[in-house]
């Protein structure tokens, strides 16, 4: 699906998804990767949803975000329970759904001017 968006250029914006990629600001992503309005991080090392550990997350923690959207792939996953409790002792909200619905509500609480980061699974 690809979104058309006239927003601030200086944000990344996720302009698009699809099987196996992601279009974010003017780049096409294939890798898992961590999204904020102004970080775009496409070397994280987490292997897949199942296999997230909180480990995984100490990139996300310098961001500061009041929500992490977990965007699981094509279908819905949820996080594994040590990610979820890591998220909750630091008072951060973390929502997991399916890649689509992560993309969407990313851009609308970027839009918001809202903290918040998504850990993005293209697979």
């Amino acid at each position: 699906m690809k979104f058309t968006l006239d927003r601030r250029s200086d944000v990344n914006w996720i302009r698009g998804y699809g099987a196996g990629v992601l279009r974010i600001a003017e780049q096409r992503i294939t890798t898992h990767c961590i999204v904020a309005a102004h970080t775009l991080i496409t070397d994280w090392d987490a292997p897949s949803v199942e296999a997230l550990t909180p480990e995984h997350l100490a990139r996300v923690w310098p961001l500061e975000p009041q929500i992490v959207l977990l965007g699981t792939g094509a279908r819905h996953r949820f996080a594994p329970s040590a990610v979820r409790a890591s998220c909750s002792e630091r008072g951060i909200a973390l929502e997991s759904m399916d890649l689509g619905a992560a993309c969407r509500t990313y851009n609308i609480l970027v839009q918001e001017e809202r903290r918040v980061v998504a850990l993005l699974f293209v697979s």
